[in-house]
């Protein structure tokens, strides 16, 4: 069997810059396991399979890690809209609707970015472990809240971000899979920055995490009082999103090119 695969680079217009994720065409269901092996073997922070449904103008898409499949998956969605466009498979003109593990989710091309309907993500404040403190490099946090997945940590400036040294070892020991890290900006023209750790999932650190930016800009909106932002993710490649907060959904803005087009035969 022929697979026809896509490397793409998510939230990015530069080539090795932003997330890059697996784009792996469906023409009919294959087992989760052999999903699995794939995803292990192209070994990137995510691959998207994508199916259109019987009878259907939706899509099913899902997304794995190197090591386990996950619920919710911004940049590979992006990459996957970006790929089902560019390969004429639909027209930029109509909405692309996706059933997934987080429900219906939906995508637009607005001339050359890409825009994602997903849900918000709430978290609220908690007590936290002091493992956590040497888990994020000793550094003191100024907020600490908890989703239903992630660590979401506020800390004092965008250079304590940027600088944050995480102790993965402890990391894997907390409660959660993830650890969000983020501050105000100081860069002009920007709200907020982040960096995103998910050692579990086989992900120290991720370039470009759509998923986080469901818990961010409503946070975000908590502390600033807007509802529309600019965030950067200070990862090594980086990347930059568009925020808007429209009640329970977050509307995710962002660019995306291919860089491999290829063929996997299993």
């Amino acid at each position: 069997m022929k697979l026809q695969i896509f490397t793409v680079d998510a939230f990015t217009n530069e080539p090795f810059k932003g997330n890059p994720a697996a784009v792996c065409l469906l023409k009919e269901d294959i087992p989760t396991s052999l999903m699995q092996s794939i995803a292990f073997e192209l070994n990137l922070a995510e691959t998207a399979f994508v199916l259109r449904e019987k009878d259907s103008d939706t899509y099913s898409l899902r997304w794995m890690t190197p090591v386990s499949e996950v619920d919710l998956c911004g940049h590979a969605t992006l990459a996957t809209s970006h790929i089902l466009w560019q390969e004429g498979i639909c027209k930029k003109d109509e909405t692309i609707h996706y059933n997934t593990r987080s429900g219906l989710l939906k995508a637009d091309y607005y001339e050359g970015e890409i825009g994602l309907d997903f849900p918000v993500i709430t978290q609220k404040r908690i007590e936290y472990p002091p493992e956590l403190i040497d888990a994020i490099g000793g550094v003191q946090p100024k907020y600490v809240g908890m989703t239903k997945w992630n660590y979401i940590i506020e800390l004092e400036s965008e250079s304590d971000v940027r600088n944050l040294k995480p102790n993965f070892d402890i990391m894997l020991k907390l409660p959660g899979w993830g650890t969000i890290i983020t501050a105000v900006a100081d860069m002009p023209g920007y709200d907020f920055i982040s960096r995103f750790f998910a050692p579990e999932k086989g992900i120290q650190e991720d370039p470009v995490t759509g998923s986080a930016h469901c818990a961010l800009a409503p946070y975000w909106q908590g502390r600033l009082g807007k509802d529309t932002f600019k965030a950067y993710q200070a990862s090594e490649r980086g990347g930059t999103l568009g925020l808007k907060v429209a009640g329970d959904r977050v509307m995710i803005t962002g660019e995306a090119l291919t860089i491999i087009i290829g063929e996997l035969e299993v």
